[in-house]
């Protein structure tokens, strides 16, 4: 049994809801970010669904669990609870954030402080689970500490009634929180740009003109892999962001600055920290190419990466006979290291050497 309490950590104060809270509570619930991935939430939600809220949120805490209304300065900014106990000592954690609060990390903060208070309490292990698509809730688990522990495909259905794929987290009494940042922040500004290419996440909205440039045989020959569908290509792009979070690729769209349209594909893969070590991969839709959008892309990409990471080398791998590819990592500081031989599988079953390369981050 959880005793019902009060958090006191830095402005934000966590207490059990009350009436007061019955305004910032439905403008949180009626939210469209909120209402996506909380589909079973009434919508809209109105002040009679507060009053409901507020009895399940008493329920919680006489079951043995808790229910938190985050606030700063007395004002309502977002909740936080957590499911009673089994019997097992393991509980299961959930936020949300006010929208006029979130970029704050009000979340973390909440997160850490109520995680923190159930170890004290007797609970041995603490369970999160969110949306694959939900960026925000990803990145509030890997600061507090949390530790990945497999994703559920299909196992929540949202309120467009797609399933979504849901990643596990869990942390343990007595799991260190890392204090370090990212090994792959986010960009500031969500996007980089030169002026004449921009680079951003690639996005669901991308799928077909990705699907499609896939299947440019001028792009097919030299992909490795198994030919996509458009539905595989859709489940790709809804992965960006939670790839990114956990520090394992960044896949971005590359457009044309001047009227946003979809130019290709760039991507920092094969994320190696101990080594310092990612791997740059690209591909243009042919109205693009020889207008030098990917030496561009190219050349933002891994500048930034060797400004704002840890990374010490990017590589890169061509097939002997793509000279347009060569010309993109010559043109964009890369150096040849050598051959291996007979690395890449061809569409008709033979084999090709791949070109090695490697740009150096300037000492």
């Amino acid at each position: 049994m959880l005793p019902r309490d009060v958090i006191s950590t830095g402005p934000l104060i966590l207490r059990p809801p009350g009436a007061e809270d019955t305004e910032g509570i439905v403008r949180t619930c009626d939210d469209p970010v909120t209402a996506r991935f909380l589909p079973r939430l009434p919508s809209p939600f109105g002040p009679e669904d507060a009053r409901g809220y507020f009895d399940l949120a008493a329920q919680k805490w006489a079951g043995g669990g808790a229910e938190f209304a985050i606030t700063e300065n007395g004002q309502y900014v977002g909740s936080v609870g957590v499911r009673p106990p089994d019997h097992w000592g393991v509980a299961e954690i959930g936020y949300m954030v006010a929208p006029w609060e979130r970029g704050k990390d009000v979340a973390g903060t909440a997160v850490r402080a109520v995680t923190d208070w159930v170890f004290d309490h007797g609970v041995r292990r603490v369970e999160l689970q969110t949306a694959v698509e939900n960026v925000a809730s990803l990145r509030v688990a890997y600061k507090t500490g949390f530790h990945e522990e497999g994703r559920r495909r299909d196992a929540k259905r949202l309120r467009d009634g797609r399933y979504v794929d849901m990643v596990t987290f869990a942390r343990l009494e007595g799991d260190a929180v890392p204090a370090a940042e990212p090994y792959l922040p986010f960009f500031e500004g969500g996007e980089l740009s030169d002026g004449v290419v921009r680079l951003a996440p690639i996005a669901v909205e991308d799928a077909a003109d990705y699907h499609r440039m896939l299947a440019d045989p001028s792009v097919a020959r030299y992909h490795m892999g198994p030919p996509s569908t458009l539905e595989d290509d859709e489940r790709r792009c809804r992965y960006t962001g939670y790839w990114w979070a956990s520090g394992q690729r960044i896949e971005l769209a590359i457009r044309d600055a001047a009227s946003g349209a979809f130019a290709g594909h760039v991507q920092l893969a094969q994320v190696v920290p101990v080594l310092g070590q990612a791997m740059v991969g690209y591909s243009l839709v042919p109205e693009y190419r020889g207008k030098g959008f990917m030496t561009r892309a190219v050349t933002l990409l891994v500048d930034w990466a060797f400004a704002n990471t840890p990374l010490h080398r990017i590589v890169a791998g061509t097939d002997t006979a793509n000279a347009a590819s060569h010309r993109v990592l010559e043109r964009s500081g890369f150096s040849r290291e050598g051959v291996h031989r007979e690395l890449f599988v061809r569409a008709d079953g033979t084999r090709a050497d791949d070109v090695a390369w490697s740009r150096l981050r300037p000492s």
